[in-house]
Parts: structure tokens; C-alpha cells; sequence
């Protein structure tokens, strides 16, 4: 078993807001590779989803991982999820969750040094952090979206999702989360998929923050796509497509990359994938694609300027 890493807790504020972020500094020997920030889904804080402990496996923390390979690791909870507050009287929007984005930036940066991020997000966190490249590119080295939605056409999620949009809305600005819509996640898109072991974790780690998330993700992906502009979005880019995730059909994906300007850019399609990557029975291959989009070299020779 590999030596834990140690992670230490961190806070900042949003004007009346307080969020709540987790670092996992590099314990690699040698020099460092970067600072990657990770962000997290509609449903579940971020420690669950990037820093999962398992008893008796040493690979179920994706941050870890990279702090091991050597990164310095961040995630931070979104305004009305996990330890952040939950206070305000709103429906914690994609809109918002990138302005906590930039915050948690700028309080990365004020201790760490201005530095550009490395920045994965997952599903609704993945709009996210693409909405805050879009508005604070010079922030962003590179952009990772696993589990993305551009315009939703062609997703059956959204399209059940949207049955109960009224049902959400009725419900105030929040709605109720328990064990069976964790397990759901996994069996929604394609049975079989998650790993058991993981998915359990990961619903008690979950459910020990949250008992109820905002709706505001769901009202955007249901009533308010698209909410960003690939045109706009100028970093380099991954896009992460689960062979199974519902969230979005390919040819909106492939629709979306193709607008995207910087030629610095891939779109990799990952086997016996569905919704939630580092759940899986594949856990290792999404860590494998996400690895070397990070570590990727930056292109020496870019083609002459128009006109030469």
C-alpha cells in the first residue's frame, strides 16, 4: 500500500459566502508539474468524488494520484454543497458555481503564486469550469470536461431529467438526495459499469456531507443550454466521452469540439465508461487519458502567422 497523502483544509470567501477547498500538496521527489483544481457534479461535494477513501486500496483517490505523480491537487465545494455555505435563498446555477471558481483561483494563486490551473470538471462541473476558461483564460493552462453537454440534444439524462424538472422546481431550491439516487448513477446509462465497491464508498461519503443539493445545475442543463461558447473558449482541451454516459449524444460533442479555435485539443471516447469516470470498473484509463492531457508539451512550432 502507498503512503497516504496528507491534505490540508482550506477557506475563502464569496462575499457573505464561505467555500470551502482541500488541498493534497506533490509528494513526488523533484520538481513540480503543475497545480491541478478539480471540480465537481450536480449531486455530490468534491472530497467524495476526487479524494474517495477506500480501506485496503490505494486507488480510489484521484487526487492522490496526481499529488503522488506530482501535482499539487485542489478541489473546492461549490456554494450550497458540502462544508461551503448553504445559506443564501438561490438555486447555486452553473453562473454561480464559476464565479466560485474564480474565487477559489484567486485564493489558490494569493497562496501559491500565480500560477495557470490545470482544470477538470465532471458533468455539471465541467460546464463550470469551461464557462470560467471562457472568462479568465489568462487563469488556465489546460481545461479537462469529462461527462460534458453543450446544447443537450441527443441526451436521454436530460431528456428524463426535464419529466421532473417541475417536481425539482416545486421543491424549493433544493432537492433530496439518499443512497438509491446515488446507486441510480450508475444504473441509469448502462448497468454494470460502476465499480461496487467504489459506488458504496462513494454514496456514504456523499451522504455524510449532503442530504439535499441545489437544483440550479439541473435547471440550467434542462431549460438553459448552452451556457457557454466553445468559440470563446481559447486553452487547450479535452473532451471526455463515457462510451455510455447519457449526458450527451456524440454528435453534440463532436459539434462542440469542432468549434473549438485552439488547435491544442482532443476528444477521447473511454470503453465501458458511463456517467461518473472515477467510480468505474475503468477508473485507470480515465486517470491514464486525463495524466497525459496534463503532462502534455506545450507545441514548439504553432505554423507561420496569416499572410507568411
Amino acid at each position: 500500500m502507498a503512503e497516504p497523502v496528507k491534505g490540508v483544509e482550506h477557506w475563502t470567501d464569496k462575499g457573505d459566502v464561505r467555500l470551502f477547498l482541500w488541498e493534497k500538496p506533490s509528494v513526488a521527489p523533484g520538481s513540480r508539474r503543475g497545480i491541478i483544481l478539480f471540480i465537481h457534479g450536480s449531486s455530490m461535494a468534491s472530497q467524495p468524488t476526487f479524494d474517495l477513501q477506500v480501506p485496503g486500496r490505494d486507488d480510489t483517490s484521484v487526487m492522490d494520484l496526481f499529488a503522488r505523480a506530482g501535482y499539487d491537487t485542489w478541489c473546492l465545494d461549490n456554494e450550497g454543497y458540502g462544508r461551503s455555505s448553504k445559506h443564501r435563498d438561490i438555486i447555486c446555477d452553473i453562473a454561480t458555481g464559476a464565479d466560485d471558481i474564480e474565487r477559489a483561483a484567486e485564493y489558490i494563486a494569493a497562496q501559491r503564486g500565480e500560477e495557470k490551473l490545470l482544470v477538470y470538471g465532471i458533468s455539471s462541473g465541467a460546464l463550470k469550469a469551461a464557462l470560467f476558461a471562457q472568462r479568465r483564460p489568462e487563469r488556465v493552462k489546460r481545461l479537462a470536461l469529462d461527462a460534458f453537454v453543450w446544447t443537450g440534444e441527443g441526451s436521454p439524462t436530460l431528456e428524463q431529467r426535464k419529466k421532473k424538472l417541475p417536481e425539482y422546481q416545486a421543491g424549493g431550491k433544493r432537492r433530496p438526495i439518499d443512497r438509491a439516487f446515488v446507486r441510480s448513477i450508475f444504473t441509469r446509462d448502462h448497468p454494470g459499469t460502476g465499480d461496487e465497491t467504489l459506488v458504496e464508498a462513494f454514496g456514504d461519503a456523499i451522504l455524510a456531507l449532503d442530504d439535499s443539493v441545489p437544483i440550479g445545475t439541473y435547471v440550467d442543463m434542462c431549460l438553459h443550454l448552452p451556457v457557454v461558447d466553445p468559440e470563446k473558449i481559447t486553452v487547450p482541451t479535452i473532451v471526455m466521452r463515457g462510451e455510455y454516459d447519457g449526458i450527451a449524444g456524440f454528435d453534440d460533442l463532436i459539434e462542440f469540439f469542432k468549434r473549438l479555435p485552439n488547435a491544442d485539443k482532443q476528444f477521447a471516447v473511454m470503453p465501458g465508461i458511463s456517467h461518473a469516470s472515477f467510480q468505474q470498473k475503468n477508473h485507470a484509463l480515465v486517470k491514464h487519458i486525463l495524466a497525459s492531457f496534463f503532462a502534455q508539451p506545450e507545441p514548439v512550432y504553432r505554423g507561420a502567422p496569416e499572410g507568411h
